[in-house]
């Protein structure tokens, strides 16, 4: 399934998707490259201890957050197994269009290419640091499996897809979740707050991107 999007501009030059169905943007508009590096690699991914991590995207979408944890782990010489969740995967015209390579990492444009080009459903090493596994599916519909060391919870503002933040998606989450993981997500609104805490996760508020949201959520499982 296929979706109408836009390329459209942030304020720190890298550009990002809107998407005219629900009116809604893939990234924050004050800056894309900004959230993604601060909410999901400076608070998730490099505040987990771990060398080995297994990584669960909640919204594979424009392959931003995962392209930046490949360059971490290239950085890093961490080995992540990343495991993503897409049910409207982009069409490689559109992923082009956004030019990520040549804004974030020049010498690294046939590694973002090759994230969207290969196989859906199937794990694939990406580099001898970074496995992927794309999963074609609905995490409504779709039991987990496997154990996580840290969750990157990028969905579409539950106000515009609410069953994504339902309490028995966070509960499943939670179940999957190795003891000290981390779950960090954009959105800081109290219900999703609540609804974390409800299902067993500790939860802080952390300051937000420079120039974006001014909090952000990290649920960890004690």
């Amino acid at each position: 399934m296929k979706r109408i999007v836009i390329v459209e501009p942030t304020d720190d030059g890298v550009p990002t998707l809107y998407l005219p169905e629900m009116d809604e943007h893939y990234h924050s508009t004050k800056g894309a490259l900004a959230e993604a590096r601060h909410v999901y690699i400076e608070m998730a991914l490099r505040a987990s201890g771990k060398t080995n991590i297994h990584l669960l995207e909640v919204g594979f979408g424009t392959g931003l957050n995962a392209f930046l944890s490949l360059l971490e782990s290239q950085q890093s010489r961490r080995q992540i197994t990343y495991t993503a969740f897409e049910l409207y995967p982009l069409a490689p015209e559109v992923t082009g269009e956004l030019n990520y390579p040549a804004l974030v990492a020049p010498a690294c444009s046939e590694l973002f290419a090759r994230l969207h080009r290969c196989e859906w459903d199937r794990q694939v090493a990406i580099t001898p640091h970074f496995t992927l596994l794309k999963r074609h599916a609905d995490l409504t519909r779709t039991a987990l499996t496997g154990v996580y060391d840290v969750v990157y919870f990028d969905a579409f503002a539950p106000e515009k897809q609410p069953e994504m933040w339902d309490e028995s998606i966070f509960r499943e989450i939670y179940g999957h979740l190795a003891p000290g993981g981390i779950l960090t997500t954009y959105c800081a609104k109290g219900e999703i707050r609540r609804r974390l805490q409800s299902v067993g996760f500790a939860v802080e508020r952390l300051p937000g991107p420079p120039g974006g949201k001014r909090e952000i959520l990290r649920a960890s499982k004690k």
